[in-house]
C-alpha cells in the first residue's frame, strides 16, 4: 500500500470519526459546542477538525447534507413497498426514530435556513409522499383527506420524545401504533377538520422555528 493511499484511507476515517463525534457532541450541547471539544472526543488534535470543516457552518452543511441523503435512500425503500399502507409504515417510523434520535436537528435546520435561505432539498419529496398517500388512500387502508404534510407533522410528534432525552425513547413505538390506528380507514371515520396546508409552506415553517422547537422535516 503506497503512502498516499494509507493518508487518503486515514483521512476518511478521520472525517467519519468527526461526524460520528459531532453528532454525540451536538446531541449533548447543541450544534454550538466547542469544536476543540470534537477533536478531544474523536482523538485528533484541533487542527485535523479544521482541515476536514474550515468553520462550524461546514460541518452544519454536512450533518445536513446526510440527512438529505438518508431521505433519498428511503425514498427507494418507500417506492418498493408491497404496499402504500406499509410505505406510510415505514415512513413514520424510520422518520420518528431519526428525529427523536437527533435532539439537535431543529437548531441545524435553522442555521442552514440562515446558511443557505434557497436551499430547499425538501421540495424533492414532495412528490414521492402524495404518491405514497394516494396509493395508500386508494388501497382503502389510509382514511381519505390525509395529505404529505400531515405525514410530516406526525413524524414531529413522534420525534419530539427525543426531546425528553433517552429515557423516554422507548415509548415512541407505542405511540407510533396510536397513530397508526389513528391513520386508518374505518366507516366510522369523522371528516379531518379543516384545509392542510402546502407542503412549501410547511418547509418554510420548518426551517425558520426557533431553535428548541421540535420540526424535523428536511
Amino acid at each position: 500500500m503506497s503512502s498516499a493511499t494509507s493518508t487518503r484511507r486515514d483521512a476518511r476515517r478521520n472525517h467519519e470519526r468527526l461526524l460520528t463525534e459531532a453528532r454525540r457532541l451536538f446531541a449533548e450541547r447543541g450544534i454550538d459546542a466547542p469544536l476543540d471539544e470534537l477533536a478531544t472526543r474523536a482523538g485528533v488534535g484541533a487542527g485535523t477538525v479544521y482541515r476536514h470543516f474550515p468553520n462550524r457552518d461546514a460541518l452544519v452543511r454536512e450533518l445536513y447534507e446526510a440527512g438529505i441523503e438518508m431521505f433519498h435512500e428511503l425514498e427507494h425503500e418507500l417506492v418498493a413497498t408491497e404496499t402504500g399502507w406499509q410505505a406510510i409504515e415505514l415512513f413514520l417510523d424510520r422518520l420518528s426514530a431519526w428525529v427523536a434520535e437527533t435532539p439537535y436537528l431543529p437548531a441545524l435546520m435553522h442555521r442552514m435556513s440562515q446558511i443557505e435561505p434557497d436551499h430547499r432539498p425538501g421540495m424533492e419529496f414532495e412528490g414521492v409522499l402524495e404518491q405514497i398517500v394516494n396509493r395508500a388512500i386508494d388501497e382503502g387502508a389510509l382514511r381519505p383527506g390525509v395529505t404529505g404534510v400531515d405525514l410530516n407533522v406526525l413524524v414531529n410528534m413522534l420525534g419530539s420524545l427525543g426531546q425528553f432525552g433517552g429515557a423516554a425513547l422507548p415509548l415512541r413505538p407505542r405511540q407510533l401504533q396510536v397513530v397508526l390506528d389513528g391513520l386508518r380507514a374505518r366507516p366510522d371515520s369523522v371528516p379531518l377538520p379543516g384545509p392542510g396546508i402546502e407542503f412549501a409552506d410547511f418547509h418554510e415553517v420548518a426551517h425558520n422555528q426557533k431553535p428548541g422547537v421540535t420540526v424535523g422535516s428536511i
